[in-house]
């Protein structure tokens, strides 16, 4: 039963940035806001959430120094590996990047190791995955080239080794804005824009809702036959995995202009598509561009965009301008008796002066008004 269970604001307001979750905290890198310069080249900015205390703290980056650290960026992706924080790709409003950073949540200390290999062209909008020890690059927008792209590279976390990866079966179409999802030796690809000419971005949008997986033992893309409540196609949505089912949320779709709220699950086993609904307090509005990590059976869902509805302009009723988020939602996947209780107690406003220590403690966390945290220097 599928349950939202917080939502705090003031936090990082933040979007098209990208997040890992390590133990107990959530690190998220970089993304812009509207009205924003990202033309300079200053350090990326990292924020992270205690997700015991849902308190956000802030990590000075005044001292560090560009390209001895990431410059400032969004559209890129990170992922977690034995406890640190690889980033790759991404840009700001002056050039993109294809170089490799290593993040050490420990020693909260940034490090650019030495690669080899053929390494991706630079790049945003791309994903990232994890597999064994090799992290996998798929899609993004190549800059240089000003088109979309389908390839596949991967980089040996050990040995720091790029490669272009060779595939068999049908490789899925060009696309940014897509998502990679890890499940035992599979990644899955669902979602992203796409153009009707292929590669080349002639404006004329796709958005393809297929679902792909690759299998890394034999080097095979495979799209099976899906059945169920499949979602519609999307870019900029969030996907992440529960006991080895896939969750889709939200994202947006040029053609219809709409952007959404909904979850999905998709089960590999039987390959079909359920929509699930969510129970609690109110989820998330309709959004695009956040970033969603799972700590147990708990996904933590902040930032993002979604249409101003206070904003009209009527020469243009189909462009809307757009609001940036500050909030964090938190869905339980698996709620147990004590977190319906705790919600119980707080929807109808219950007096809890009486119960444990512990269980105040925990409602106080799901109600207090949030507020920043640690400053990390």
């Amino acid at each position: 039963m599928a349950t939202w269970v917080v939502k705090l604001d003031n936090g990082p307001q933040r979007v098209n940035h990208a997040a890992v979750a390590i133990k107990n905290r959530i690190f998220s890198f970089g993304g812009f806001c509207c009205r924003e310069n990202y033309t300079s080249f200053r350090p990326i900015e990292i924020h992270i959430l205690n997700a015991l205390t849902l308190r956000w703290g802030y990590m000075q980056t005044h001292h560090m120094q560009v390209p001895e650290v990431p410059f400032q960026r969004y559209g890129h992706s990170v992922v977690a590996y034995k406890k640190k924080a690889y980033l790759w790709g991404g840009r700001n409003d002056i050039n993109a990047c294809n170089v490799l950073y290593i993040f050490d949540v420990k020693e909260l200390a940034w490090e650019q190791p030495t690669t080899s290999g053929l390494a991706p062209l630079p790049r945003d909008g791309h994903a990232a995955a994890v597999v064994d020890n090799y992290m996998y690059i798929f899609g993004g927008y190549i800059e240089e080239l000003q088109m979309y792209s389908q390839e596949l590279y991967r980089i040996n976390l050990e040995t720091m080794h790029w490669e272009f990866v060779i595939t068999q079966g049908q490789i899925p179409s060009c696309r940014d804005f897509l998502t990679l999802t890890t499940i035992g030796n599979n990644i899955y690809v669902f979602g992203g824009r796409g153009d009707k000419n292929g590669s080349v971005d002639t404006r004329n949008e796709v958005y393809c809702n297929q679902i792909s997986y690759l299998d890394t033992v034999k080097m095979e893309w495979i799209t099976p036959q899906t059945k169920g409540n499949i979602p519609i196609g999307r870019r900029s949505h969030s996907a992440f995995v529960f006991e080895d089912h896939l969750y889709i949320f939200g994202g947006y779709n040029s053609q219809n202009n709409t952007h959404y709220n909904d979850l999905h699950c998709y089960i590999p086993n039987t390959k079909e598509w359920l929509k699930i609904k969510t129970y609690g307090i109110p989820g998330p509005c309709p959004r695009r561009r956040q970033c969603a990590c799972t700590i147990g059976s708990s996904v933590y869902l902040f930032g993002g965009t979604s249409p101003d509805t206070n904003f009209t302009d009527i020469s243009n009723i189909l462009e809307l301008e757009l609001k940036d988020h500050v909030d964090l939602y938190v869905l339980d996947l698996s709620p147990s008796l004590k977190t319906l209780s705790i919600l119980s107690v707080i929807k109808h406003k219950l007096d809890y002066s009486i119960l444990p220590q512990e269980i105040q403690f925990d409602i106080k966390i799901l109600t207090r008004p949030s507020r920043r945290g640690h400053t990390y220097s």
